[in-house]
C-alpha cells in the first residue's frame, strides 16, 4: 500500500517520492532535487528536477485552508478544477497553458509542465521588461476560452451540464468577499490601507453611499451570471512570459461566470505595472516610452479582443437567436461593461484590500505610493460607476489620464 493512497500535505522530501512513485518522468534511481517556489496565497507549488539529465516537473498541491489566512477555509477539489480546465483551456486556446501530466484526486495536486524558461510577468513588469506579443497572446487565449464556453457557442445542455461540473462555491466566496465586499467597508477588519491615505480612503472608498450601490449591483450580476468558464483570477501573477510565449497558470478558481472577470483582471494589473514605472523609473525617457508601452498593450487587449470576437462570434455562433441582428453588438457590449467594472474592482481591492499586490507595496518613496493609490481608487471608480461608458481600449486610458489630473 503506498501511503499516497491517504491525504496529507507534502514536503520536499515527500514531492521527491511521490513523483518518483506516480509519474513516469524520472528513473525509479533518479537523484531528484526539490524546491517548494509557491508565491501565491492559497497553494503550495513545488520544483522536482534531476540535474543529470535536466528532466523536471511541476507539482501543485492544494491544502484545506488558505497560506494566506488560516481563518480561509477552502475545498481542496479546487486541485480538480484547476487541472481539468488548463486541460480545457490547452484544446481551446493551444499554446497558452502549461501541459497537464497528471491529477491526484487523492492527495488533490496536479503535476504538470515546468515553465522555468519562462517569468512570473508581473515580477518582469516590476523590472520593466516589455513584451511585444501580450496583447496578441492574451487577446487570443480570452476569446477562445470565454466565447466558445458561453452559450452562444456551446450546445445549451453540454454548457448546463459545465456549470454544475464547475461549480466553485468557496473559491467564489472569497472573490466574492475580497473583491466585491470588504474593500468598501472593512467588514472583516482586515483591509490593507496604507497610513497616508487612510482618510483618503474612508472619504472615498467607507463613505461614498453611490458607490456602494453600484458595486452591490456588479456583486450579484457576478453571483448569477454563468456566462463562460472564466479563469477567475487572471492577473499577472498567473502569468507565465518570454517575448515569444504566453502561458496562463493557476485556474482554481475558475467557474462559470462573467466574460468581463477575465479581461477585466487584466487590464487592472497592467495599469498597476503602469503606476510602479511612473513611480520607479528615474530617466525620464525611459520612463515614457515604457508608460506608453503599457497603455498600448491596454488599448491593444481590449481592441483585439473585439476584433477577434467579432470574427469568431461570426465563424461558431450556433444558437439561432443569437444570430439575430444586433445581438452580437449587444453581447459584446455588456461584456465590456462587465470588464470595465471588474478592472475597477480589481484595481481597488489590490489597493485597499487583504491581498495588495506588489507593483505598489515595492513603491519606496511614500509620496508617490500615496499618490498612485489615490490614482487607482478614482481611476476604479470611474470604471465602476461608468461602466457603460467604456467601448474601446482608449477609454480605460483616458480614465487613468482623468484621475491622474484629479490628484494633481
Amino acid at each position: 500500500m503506498s501511503r499516497f493512497d491517504t491525504y496529507f500535505l507534502m514536503n520536499t522530501e515527500d514531492v521527491k517520492e511521490y513523483v518518483k512513485e506516480k509519474l513516469d518522468i524520472f528513473d525509479a534511481h533518479a537523484e531528484l532535487e526539490a524546491k517548494e517556489i509557491g508565491d501565491g496565497n492559497l497553494n503550495y507549488v513545488y520544483k522536482v528536477w534531476e540535474e543529470a539529465t535536466g528532466k523536471s516537473v511541476i507539482v501543485k498541491q492544494a491544502g484545506p485552508e488558505a497560506r494566506i489566512s488560516s481563518d480561509i477555509k477552502v475545498s481542496t477539489d479546487r486541485a480538480r478544477i484547476e487541472a481539468e480546465v488548463l486541460m480545457k483551456e490547452g484544446e481551446l486556446a493551444p499554446g497558452f497553458v502549461p501541459k497537464v501530466y497528471k491529477y491526484d484526486s487523492v492527495m488533490s495536486c496536479c503535476s504538470m509542465e515546468d515553465l522555468s524558461d519562462h517569468v512570473i510577468m508581473r515580477t518582469a513588469l516590476i523590472n520593466h521588461r516589455k513584451f511585444p506579443l501580450f496583447a496578441d497572446h492574451i487577446s487570443t487565449f480570452m476569446v477562445n476560452t470565454l466565447l466558445l464556453t458561453s452559450d452562444v457557442c456551446m450546445e445549451h445542455k453540454e454548457k448546463k451540464l459545465e456549470v454544475k461540473k464547475y461549480i466553485n462555491p468557496e473559491l467564489c466566496e472569497i472573490t466574492e468577499d475580497l473583491v466585491y465586499t470588504e474593500p468598501y467597508n472593512d467588514i472583516a477588519k482586515r483591509n490593507n490601507v496604507f497610513p497616508p491615505i487612510k482618510d483618503f480612503v474612508q472619504k472615498e472608498l467607507y463613505e461614498d453611499k453611490k458607490l456602494h450601490l453600484e458595486v452591490a449591483k456588479c456583486k450579484f450580476e457576478f453571483m448569477n451570471n454563468a456566462q463562460a468558464l472564466i479563469h477567475g483570477d487572471l492577473h499577472t501573477g498567473s502569468i507565465f512570459i518570454t517575448e515569444e510565449s504566453t502561458k496562463v497558470i493557476d485556474p482554481e478558481f475558475a467557474f462559470y461566470g462573467p466574460m468581463g472577470y477575465d479581461i477585466g483582471n487584466v487590464v487592472a494589473n497592467l495599469l498597476f505595472a503602469w503606476h510602479n514605472a511612473n513611480a520607479t523609473i528615474e530617466n525620464e525617457e525611459e520612463k515614457a516610452s515604457y508608460l506608453k508601452w503599457l497603455e498600448d498593450t491596454v488599448v491593444d487587449t481590449i481592441d483585439l479582443f473585439i476584433e477577434k470576437y467579432n470574427k469568431l462570434y461570426d465563424e461558431k455562433v450556433s444558437d439561432y437567436m443569437a444570430k439575430t441582428e444586433g445581438f452580437k453588438e449587444w453581447y459584446l457590449d455588456t461584456i465590456l461593461r462587465d470588464t470595465a467594472a471588474v478592472a475597477g474592482l480589481e484595481t481597488i481591492r489590490r489597493t485597499v484590500g487583504l491581498a495588495n499586490v506588489k507593483d505598489i507595496t515595492s513603491i519606496k518613496d511614500e509620496a508617490k505610493r500615496a499618490r498612485a493609490e489615490k490614482v487607482c481608487i478614482l481611476t476604479g471608480k470611474d470604471f465602476i460607476i461608468n461602466r457603460d461608458r467604456f467601448k474601446t481600449g482608449k477609454d480605460f486610458i483616458d480614465a487613468l489620464k482623468k484621475a491622474l489630473d484629479e490628484v494633481k
